[in-house]
């Protein structure tokens, strides 16, 4: 199990069930260092005055807010008078269905995990997981850790509670300016075979049939510079070709899909 993040109690009425927060992710990218190209130290980054040109130690950083034509400076003291008041509590304040919560605004993903092994935290774990299960809600709460609040939604999964933060209604941009969202509306036709290419390739869910291409390649890239071997670019991808005849693309990607063929195949290829 990951360390956890933050320790308190998932608190709705009277009912405080104590938790702890892990990360329900693990981070599994390649990370590199930047080393000085010619002799291979590694790289420091270094805080500098443009004006003096001297570095600047932490406790020199002021805090300044860019408004219009002006710079606003902010004091640690005046930061800290806004900072949400610290608490040990995710505040339950209402359930929504499941199928009524938006994924946009869905952030990151965490497990609630029982503090302690006491027999009523447990049993009061699995009561409000197993609720959640049974009626296919969502809890929305608030709660603070370091120095930020933050919208969560509190969900059952496979036994155990996930949490996710959330963002606020007014991050997530309106569809209305989104090119593309307005215009001439497709016919019945294209419409009709469109949901036949869907439906031709429908398949029940199962995450573990998508892997991570990308990073199985660098992983190859590295393996083949530690054993010294030659490293070739592969040759670029042309770019699709601009949709002339929108039907006439409908039914040969349908065909491809019913044929078990690339969805791009071109007749000819």
């Amino acid at each position: 199990m990951a360390r956890p993040l933050w320790s308190g109690s998932l608190s709705f009425g009277l009912v405080n069930v104590p938790v702890q927060l892990v990360s329900a992710v693990r981070d599994l990218d390649l990370h590199f260092r930047q080393l000085h190209e010619k002799d291979g130290v590694p790289i420091e980054q270094r805080r500098y005055c443009s004006e003096e040109d001297v570095e600047v130690q932490w406790e020199e950083v002021a805090h300044a807010y860019d408004l219009d034509s002006e710079q606003v400076v902010v004091t640690d003291d005046e930061l800290a008078s806004v900072q949400p008041r610290k608490t040990r509590t995710v505040d339950i304040e209402a359930f929504v269905d499941l199928a009524d919560v938006d994924p946009i605004y869905l952030d990151h993903p965490y497990f609630l995990v029982p503090a302690g092994d006491s027999q009523g935290t447990l049993r009061a774990y699995q009561l409000l997981a197993s609720v959640m299960a049974k009626t296919d809600r969502v809890a929305l709460g608030r709660f603070v850790m370091r120095t930020k609040e933050y919208l969560v939604a509190v969900r059952e999964r496979d036994g155990a509670l996930a949490l996710s933060t959330m963002r606020f209604a007014d991050e997530v941009r309106p569809t209305k300016p989104v090119p593309g969202s307005g215009g001439k509306k497709p016919t019945k036709a294209q419409v009709d075979k469109a949901v036949a290419i869907i439906e031709s390739l429908s398949v029940d869910w199962d995450h573990t049939r998508y892997e991570d291409c990308y990073r199985e390649r660098l992983e190859e890239v590295i393996e083949r510079k530690r054993k010294r071997r030659k490293i070739e670019a592969p040759e670029p991808e042309r770019e699709p070709n601009p949709v002339d005849d929108l039907m006439a693309a409908l039914e040969q990607t349908l065909n491809n899909a019913k044929a078990g063929r690339d969805l791009q195949t071109v007749p000819g290829d």
